[in-house]
Order: structure tokens, then sequence, then C-alpha cells
């Protein structure tokens, strides 16, 4: 322990109660995007132009443009919190924020399960479903922010082990999918256990959370919690870091990253740190995680999401997406997280590592040129089912080892006592990544 008179973690019941809670932050933002079928079936409309009923089947992606703005209003919310995180965090006390988004989140789940049995036009579910994406993202943002704070009070272990949770959000969902697809029900039944899933989840994390004040091992922390700015808490959105066993060692790149922010009082102070200058240090590392997030968003799951198997009908198209995709993803990407707990390379060379963020972006004509049917402009050069397994392998992979690279490398560049300035830093720069990349998935769409 990081005290010498801490009292002991019974059954891990505090280390369990924030994995659970690191998990239900990410699991509106992961639900949501692995559901992109059942949104599409809802907001299919007929062009009427005369044609004779069902002639005509407009993709919802060409009436609504439904994945872009699902990523778009997803990802703004972030960058906004992030610039008001200091004021809304002096402003409503940590237990209002967290039970207050807690049930948000949950009842915002529970009108979309709702509205798996209620009939409305495509233009209304799409307004509502749209609201809904954008007041769950903003309720999350908020409790992760207030989340990280409670976590700085407590060793650094607990730390990782909620990115843990945040890093199994998106499998879990993609699971989730699979076992509904796989239950043999009718598709409004199905998609009704799918939603209902999270709002137990989310049922589940507020018992954690409210657990933890009858916890002599988390009040022995958490009451003795200093007021600390919350403005640098890591976008955890992105799942950049995978909490690993090599984390308690002090040579590990995560507690290297994660030291300064987590135990602030033995950090030395020598003055304030100056943004601007700070800002001259770590410039090189803030446009690397850009480039990185621009990449991701402006195709995943904008282009991704609509990439379907070349085979034709049948179980393995029904299940290629679910799994090529969200699946495939999520998996590459906590793997590729956790190879920085093993070695960080590039460390030294600079100019290596925008190099390597840089080159991602052919990714995006890659994916544009796959097997995606409903299309203007381009051909389809890789129709094969493993071109885009590949394709998603790697571009999956380098994102979780980019992101988790720069984010370990940053605090590096700066002296102790202007980490903090660098972790919010990094965060501005990591949702401006975030936002931009939704913002060009509407353009690389258009450009199909």
């Amino acid at each position: 322990m990081a005290r010498g008179d801490a009292p002991e973690d019974d059954y891990h019941l505090v280390g369990t109660s924030f994995f659970i809670l690191g998990l239900g932050t990410l699991l509106p933002w992961n639900f949501f995007i692995t559901a992109i079928p059942y949104f599409q079936a809802r907001l299919a409309i007929v062009n009427v132009t005369g044609e004779p009923p069902g002639a005509n089947l407009t993709s919802p992606g060409d009436a609504f443009n439904f994945n872009n703005w699902m990523t778009l209003l997803s990802q703004l919310p972030l960058l906004l919190f992030t610039l008001l995180n200091s004021f809304l965090y002096q402003c409503i006390p940590e237990r209002v924020r967290i039970l207050g988004s807690l049930l948000g989140i949950l009842m915002l789940f529970i009108l979309t399960a709702a509205l798996v049995k209620v009939d409305m036009s495509p233009g209304l579910f799409f307004s509502i479903t749209m609201a809904s994406i954008w007041f769950i993202n903003s309720f999350c943002a908020v409790l992760q922010g207030s989340l990280f704070g409670q976590l700085g009070a407590m060793p650094p272990m607990y730390s990782t082990l909620f990115l843990s949770g945040q890093g199994l959000a998106g499998t879990f969902a993609a699971l989730a999918m699979l076992m509904s697809m796989a239950s043999g029900v009718d598709a409004q039944t199905s998609a009704l256990g799918y939603f209902i899933t999270p709002c137990v989840g989310i049922l589940v994390s507020t018992v954690c959370y409210l657990s933890l004040s009858h916890l002599e091992f988390a009040r022995y922390y958490l009451d003795k919690k200093a007021p600390l700015p919350q403005a640098y808490e890591l976008e955890t959105r992105a799942e950049l870091l995978q909490a690993d066993e090599k984390n308690g060692f002090s040579g590990s790149p995560q507690k290297a990253m994660l030291a300064p922010e987590l135990e602030p009082e033995k950090e030395p102070k020598s003055g304030k740190a100056s943004v601007p200058a700070v800002l001259r240090k770590i410039w090189m590392m803030a446009l690397c995680i850009v480039l990185v997030f621009t990449v991701t968003l402006s195709v995943f799951p904008a282009i991704t999401a609509m990439v379907t198997s070349s085979r034709g009908p049948g179980k393995w198209s029904q299940f290629f997406n679910p799994i090529c995709c969200f699946l495939l993803f999520n998996t590459m990407d906590w793997l590729g997280r956790s190879l920085t707990s093993y070695f960080l390379w590039p460390d030294r060379d600079g100019r290596l590592l925008p190099l390597l963020a840089c080159l991602r972006f052919l990714f995006v004509p890659l994916f544009m040129l796959c097997h995606v049917p409903e299309r203007s402009h381009l051909p389809i050069l890789f129709p094969q089912d493993a071109c885009f397994i590949t394709f998603m392998l790697l571009f999956a992979l380098s994102n979780g080892y980019l992101v988790s690279l720069t984010m370990c490398l940053a605090p590096r560049q700066v002296l102790p006592h202007e980490s903090e300035v660098a972790g919010a830093l990094m965060t501005f720069f990591l949702a401006l990544g975030l936002s931009c990349g939704a913002s060009l998935s509407f353009l690389f769409k258009s450009l199909l």
C-alpha cells in the first residue's frame, strides 16, 4: 500500500468496483456503435418516386448519414466538457456529478430500449436518437472526469483496474450484439434484449459507486482526498491504456505516465508551469495524438460499418460486420495498448513517430475501396473479406499502440511540476483529434 497504516481491500471489493465503473463509463459509446445494423433498419426509408413499394430501399446512410452524425455527436461533448471541466467541477459536488450522470445515462438507455417497441417515422426516430446520443455522451464525459478525480486519491493500481474495465467495454458490447443475433428470436426482441443489457450494467455500476462509501479501504483514501484540478484527466473514451500487472512496477511505461497525476503529493514543485512552455515541449506528441484519432474516427465506424461480406446472403454475411469490424477492432486495439507495457518504440527519434501517424492515412482509401455496395464514385478494388480483415487488424493494432505510446511519452518531455499541464493539453488535443475525425467522416462518406 502507498500508506503504511492503510486497511486492506477485503476480497478486492474496491478494485472490482472501479473495474466495473470503468466498464460502465464506456458502455454507452460502444453499445451505440455496435448497434448500427439495428439503427440502419429503423432508419431505412422508401424512395417515393413512383416505384412500387419496396422497389428502392434507400439506405440510412444515404438518407440520414447516421454513422457520421452518431460519431460526431458522440465526440463533440467530450471536446466541450474538456474545456468546461474546471468550471463544472467547482460548481457541482462530486457525488452529485457521478450519481446524476449515472442516472441520466440509465434513463436514456431505458428510452432507447423502449423505442424498440414504438413505431415512428424514420425522421422522428433519427432526431430522438441523435438527442439521446448527445446527452448520453455528455453525461459520460462528466462521469469519466469525476471518477478520475476520485482515482487521483487511490493507489495507482486502481486507476489501471479502471482503465482495464474500459478496455473491455467494446468487446463486451460486441459479444452482447453477437449473442442477441444468435439467440434465434425475432429482430425486435433481439434489439430489446441488447439495449436492456447496458441498463443492467449501469445499475450495477451505480451500486458499485454507492458501495465505496461503505468500504473502509475506499473511505481511507477518498476521505483524505484533497481538491485536485480536474482539467488534466485522461481521455478514457479512446481507452488509451491497458491495465497490466507490470503497471505496479517502477519501470512500467504506464506508471511512468500515471505517476505524476496519481500521486501529486510526491511531486516536487518548482514554480508554476507555463502553458506555452509546456506546449513547446510536447507539441510533437500532441500532433501525433490528433493525427491518430483523426484517421481512426474518420473511417471507424462511419465507413467500416458499411463494409459487407462479398460471399452473399448467409450466416457469415449476417455476422461479418459485428465480428470483423467491431469485435476485431476492440480486440486488436486492446492488444496494441498492452504492447506498451513491454516496450516503447520509437522512443528517442522524434521524427519517426509523426511519420508513423501520418502513414495511417493510407487506411482511409484502403477502407473506402473495400466491399461497400452503396457507392457512387469510387470502384471496389478489395472485394475479398480477407482484405478488409487484414486492414482492420493493422488499423486497430496501430491505433491502440500509437495512442498509448504518445500518452506514455508526453509526460517524459516535461519537468515533474509541468506534468499536470501536459496532461490537460494532451487531453484537449486528443478530444480535438476525435472531433476532427468525426467531422472528416462526412467528406469521406460523400466520396464513396
